[in-house]
């Protein structure tokens, strides 16, 4: 008895393993494509944003929370060329999830609360360089422009690098999940720093969903 039932167990395993295995396989093969539509849309507002306050009017960038954490949804946009120039994983804030895990990985949860663990909606100046405990040891300060993210400075939410953040897309799996900073690898990071360097404006970090 003992050993049909041994035997019983190791074939539903074997069987939800073999499901699992194929499922993966199959939604790696049809990722979701993401709407270049509303990408631009939202870069036509962040033009106008940039123009009415000074801000850098070559590029910003945008944060689309709709998308799956793995997937590319961080987007260099380029305003001279009216394109995505830069794309890649970024991860956002845990909540009441466990940190460093993926749970919310295609349906996040967002605060401005403090102590939450979640991302915060809405525009931020991209501000001072600074040194950093993660990644490169390289942050960038937020600074939120909005009702949605106005706690930022006080809850230490700033831009940084996280080497648990994969360099290229990782679907159907997701991208851990830290405390509300918004996080892409090392790698893109060094990427991204000498971008924003470079900048002589403010530059717009805007994250919608």
């Amino acid at each position: 008895m003992k050993k049909k039932i041994f035997l019983l167990l190791l074939i539903a395993v074997v069987v939800a393993y073999g499901y699992n295995s194929i499922n993966h396989k199959y939604k790696s093969e049809h990722k979701p494509k993401v709407d270049v539509s509303k990408t631009d849309e939202k870069a036509k507002e962040a033009l106008t944003f940039c123009r009415k306050n000074n801000f850098n009017q070559d590029f910003c960038i945008l944060i689309d929370m709709s998308i799956h954490s793995g997937l590319n949804r961080f987007f260099v946009y380029d305003f001279k060329q009216n394109k995505i120039t830069r794309q890649m994983l970024v991860g956002h804030g845990c909540c009441n999830y466990p940190w460093s895990q993926t749970w919310s990985k295609d349906d996040p949860t967002f605060s401005n609360k403090d102590g939450s663990h979640c991302s915060s909606l809405g525009k931020y100046k991209v501000g001072q360089r600074a040194w950093s405990d993660w990644g490169i040891n390289v942050k960038y300060v937020l600074h939120g422009l909005e009702e949605t993210n106005s706690n930022a400075q006080s809850r230490y939410i700033v831009f940084h690098s996280w080497e648990k953040v994969s360099d290229k897309e990782v679907y159907p799996n997701g991208t851990p999940e830290g405390w509300g900073c918004p996080t892409i690898s090392n790698a893109n990071m060094k990427i991204i720093d000498p971008i924003l360097k470079g900048s002589a404006q403010p530059v717009l970090m805007w994250i919608y969903q």
